[in-house]
């Protein structure tokens, strides 16, 4: 069945980052991929998580900082990284700001994120 999504739904959240989901659970109703577009801020960042859902990462502009077990990588426009369910991570943005696309799967939800305190 061929489902046109007319706009994505704006996701509130802390720090300036904007979430426009236009696949997922709160804007489509798909449990299995969440699909969002994001703009993050210079310096903005988010509490470390150990998600239960894998994340495939794709930067627009700018960059986005992944801190994991291993160190931090930096990815910058026209790269992407992917991280595994379980993984303890933390995104922020660098100095310019980042605006990307993230992929996750099964969706994303606030629940299944597991952030840190």
């Amino acid at each position: 069945m061929v489902r046109k999504i007319e706009s994505p739904t704006r996701v509130p959240v802390p720090g300036g980052k904007v979430i426009d989901e236009h696949v997922g659970r709160v804007n489509s109703g798909d449990e299995a991929v969440s699909i969002a577009h994001m703009t993050a801020p210079p310096g903005w960042t988010e509490p470390f998580q150990t998600p239960e859902f894998a994340e495939y990462t794709v930067v627009l502009r700018g960059s986005v900082l992944v801190e994991h077990d291993g160190g931090v990588v930096e990815v910058g426009a026209g790269q992407s990284v992917v991280t595994s369910p379980g993984e303890r991570i933390r995104y922020s943005s660098g100095p310019e700001g980042a605006e990307y696309v993230a992929v996750c799967l099964p969706a994303f939800s606030p629940e299944s994120a597991r952030r840190d305190e």
